[in-house]
């Protein structure tokens, strides 16, 4: 649906198939179809399937107390993708399915025509997701097979997608709070709850909500890829829309368009209205700020509640020493997160501090545009963060982690190379990055 959309708002096909390279192997492999889903035209992404059909798979969906069977079109498997007009089928004993590792997903990807900070980008995509099965299944990730999210299909559909965003050269990306559906999906592992387990883990941090569509609306693949390349959440922010594009999905709800949509245009701050509040302005731009005095806990116990929090979803954490009452020298303890978790991590500070007294308060920020991008150095790839604003870069800095991986990895001072990497990005740069 995703690279659909992305079609439609004027990506080349013919683009798309050259960057899959090798993963296209004839040209009929990928193609796309308008449809019309509840009254909205829009372009259905197709990709040939590498298994038949299995008419024995089911959807199992909860409605009024009963469970309803249908026939089901979709893959089978532990991880599934119900917007697709192909199928696959897994798990099912002397039945044929794809299973890849990640060594051999890397390798389609090498044979892919993406650039090489689009090939780092597959990967690290696909790394997630296997880092993902990993944990729920409890094995190494090393051993992981990857069952619908390691056909070719999927592995098109991502790698596409990497194709389609960096072509368009897009800056920001931001997303609306996410419809995972409702019910529970029968698969050969059993029945399993919307959102599967894969995807559940995929969207942590990411506003979601079930709707009314007693179906699996959020699939591994569409999460992956929304959790990755997003970079705020909420409505629409102030724009000049200049393209539109509708992706569409396999089934055609009567009450709602099984599309997703794309909007592609120029920030502008003059297109807020003025009758809207700060609040509703800024939504994606609201924090809340919780504060906690403490003077009488064991200092070694901050550095555990700072990485607890951290986990949990705060922005950002720090402490401040302060004088409290009766002359004692105390710590002023800071977090800054979104509003909808101001319960949970409220929560959090009472079970691992020692304060009685929690205090918050939410502000309105604003942001830099951000975003993430990886430089070939002499050394290895290493992320950069980019920071602008109206288009304009003020601030690019190496990710530290990776520098001080390839640091130990040639015995090199981080500090040498920090700059190494500076000079690799401000060459990149000029060469039109």
């Amino acid at each position: 649906m995703l690279l659909g959309a992305l079609i439609d708002a004027g990506v080349p096909l013919a683009e798309v198939r050259q960057a899959l390279g090798s993963l296209a192997i004839a040209p009929d492999t990928v193609w796309t179809e308008r449809v019309t889903r509840a009254g909205v035209t829009a372009t259905k992404f197709c990709v040939r399937s590498e298994d038949r059909p299995d008419p024995n798979r089911e959807l199992v969906v909860q409605h009024e107390g009963a469970q309803r069977h249908h026939s089901d079109e979709r893959t089978g498997g532990h991880v599934h993708d119900p917007d697709r007009g192909h199928t696959h089928r897994h798990g099912d004993e002397g039945q044929p399915h794809e299973h890849r590792t990640l060594a051999e997903i890397f390798g389609l990807i090498d044979g892919s025509a993406l650039s090489t900070a689009g090939k780092t980008r597959a990967r690290q995509l696909f790394t997630t997701l296997g880092e993902a099965e990993a944990a729920i299944h409890g094995i190494p990730l090393d051993r992981v097979h990857l069952h619908e999210v390691g056909a070719l299909d999927s592995i098109i559909d991502i790698v596409g997608t990497v194709f389609a965003l960096e072509r368009l050269a897009v800056e920001r990306i931001i997303a609306s709070p996410l419809n995972v559906g409702s019910g529970s999906i029968r698969t050969s592992h059993g029945h399993y709850p919307v959102p599967a387990p894969a995807t559940a883990r995929l969207l942590k941090g990411v506003p979601v909500y079930a709707g009314p569509q007693q179906a699996e609306m959020v699939t591994p693949t569409g999460a992956l890829l929304v959790a990755a390349y997003a970079q705020d959440y909420g409505p629409i922010p102030p724009m000049r829309i200049s393209e539109i594009g509708y992706g569409a999905g396999s089934r055609d709800f009567a009450q709602s368009p099984n599309v997703l949509r794309v909007l592609i245009g120029e920030a502008d701050r003059t297109a807020a209205s003025p009758f809207d509040s700060l609040r509703s302005l800024r939504a994606s731009h609201t924090v809340v700020v919780l504060e906690a005095e403490i003077d009488d806990m064991n200092p070694q116990i901050f550095g555990v509640v700072m990485d607890r929090l951290l986990a949990d979803g705060a922005l950002d954490v720090f402490y401040t020493p302060i004088q409290m009452k009766k002359g004692r020298p105390g710590t002023l303890v800071t977090v800054i997160a979104a509003p909808d978790a101001r319960e949970r991590l409220t929560g959090l500070i009472f079970r691992e501090t020692t304060t009685i007294g929690v205090r918050y308060r939410e502000m309105a920020r604003e942001c830099l545009d951000r975003e993430t991008v990886v430089v070939d150095t002499a050394l290895g790839p290493v992320r950069f963060k980019i920071a602008r604003r109206n288009g304009e870069v003020l601030n690019a800095a190496p990710e530290f982690d990776d520098c001080v991986r390839l640091a130990v990895q040639h015995n090199l001072p981080a500090k040498h190379v920090q700059a190494l990497a500076t000079q690799a990005y401000l060459e990149a740069k000029n060469r039109g990055l």
